[in-house]
């Protein structure tokens, strides 16, 4: 059987570029190599595509772009999709892209719309689901209309940040505030705030990342994840749970020091818990238009209510995430959930490939 062969793609123009680099490192370890063929592509933080090698991506000052292979695409080939432009030589054609690339320009449906457009498979969700569940303001709007649990809260724009009052928002929300970027991910640009000076630095902080802003209420209750895969039929796996020894889950607690504690399993969770907690993950998953992979944040509260955090499209594979590692416990090995994700990409493709897409008479 001939081996297929893979995009791996990483990278972007984001804040969470590094993260995705050390996603694309430990997807291109753990991958089957006896039944993949991978092609490693890269995008630098100026938007440009390279060819990369295996030395540079194991490199931890991996710098994209360092060998200066660059490629561009070509639209509506049957083959020849994607060219180096230093010898004009067409890369072979590619099976499946497997998209690691975090935060804006990468899981937000922009970079999927160019796949979608070159006619190649690719993991995770397509252009619809990324783009909605990429936008807290838009999560909410459609988690609430399917009856999903949801932390209250008020969508700001930049153009109002003169008019945004502290006061105001905190007698509608409480005076415990998250100020988070709508269009970003890894918990980058989100602070809480608690008076007046901090909810003002933080709205600032949160703004360099997005022109639009979530302020939400503080829930209090259990923090866990869920790990969902499937197309049509969609799969949860265990749950797990973060418990901070201080401060909150922010970007620096999840990559840059020991305040967070992930248990996997969580502990003392009862079955009708878990079951809740699954079941509104995979309805988040399915309201949210989504397929192939993502991650569900919840809250569990003290009344056992279950409160959608946020979904992530492109859950990290670093040796720290919680994506891999919650597939892991619940029976599917690292390097089986890869090829998983590979062929539900392919099997979607395959389904949209029969609709018909030009009228007839």
């Amino acid at each position: 059987m001939s081996k297929l062969k893979i995009g791996l793609v990483f990278g972007g123009k984001s804040p969470e570029h590094e993260v995705s680099i050390i996603s694309a490192r430990n997807i291109y370890n753990a991958i089957d190599k006896s039944k993949f063929d991978v092609t490693l592509i890269g995008i630098a933080q100026n938007g440009q595509w390279f060819l990369e090698q295996e030395e540079n991506l194991q490199d931890v000052a991996c710098v994209i772009g360092k060998n200066k292979i660059q490629l561009a695409t070509v639209f509506g080939n049957k083959t020849n999709k994607i060219i180096r432009l230093d010898n004009q030589a067409f890369l072979t054609d590619l099976d499946a892209l497997f998209p690691i690339t975090h935060g804006p320009n990468g899981e937000d449906g922009t970079l999927q719309g160019v796949f979608l457009q070159l006619d190649i498979p690719f993991v995770g969700p397509s252009v619809l689901g990324s783009a909605v569940a990429m936008d807290k303001d838009f999560t909410k709007r459609i988690l609430r209309d399917a009856g999903i649990g949801h932390a209250k809260g008020i969508t700001f724009y930049k153009h109002e940040i003169d008019n945004i009052s502290f006061d105001a928002t905190a007698k509608e929300l409480g005076t415990t505030l998250f100020i988070k970027p709508c269009n970003m991910g890894s918990s980058v640009g989100v602070s809480r705030a608690t008076n007046e000076t901090e909810f003002k630095n933080a709205i600032e902080e949160a703004f360099k990342f997005d022109n639009k802003v979530l302020v939400e209420q503080a829930v209090i209750g259990r923090e866990l994840e869920c790990a969902v895969l499937g197309n049509e039929f969609i799969e949860a796996s265990t749950v797990g749970e973060i418990v901070m020894q201080k401060g909150f889950y922010d970007f620096e607690n999840k990559y840059k020091n020991d305040n967070a504690i992930i248990t996997i399993p969580a502990n003392n969770l009862t079955e009708n818990q878990l079951t809740k907690i699954k079941e509104t993950a995979r309805k988040a998953y399915h309201a949210l238009a989504l397929e192939g992979m993502s991650r569900v944040d919840v809250f569990l509260t003290d009344n056992d209510d279950v409160i959608v955090n946020e979904p992530n499209t492109l859950p990290g594979f670093t040796s720290i995430s919680m994506y891999p590692k919650l597939w892991e416990n619940s029976g599917l090995k690292y390097a089986d959930l890869i090829e998983k994700l590979i062929h539900l990409a392919i099997q979607r493709h395959q389904r949209d490939t029969n609709l018909q897409r030009v009228r007839i008479g």
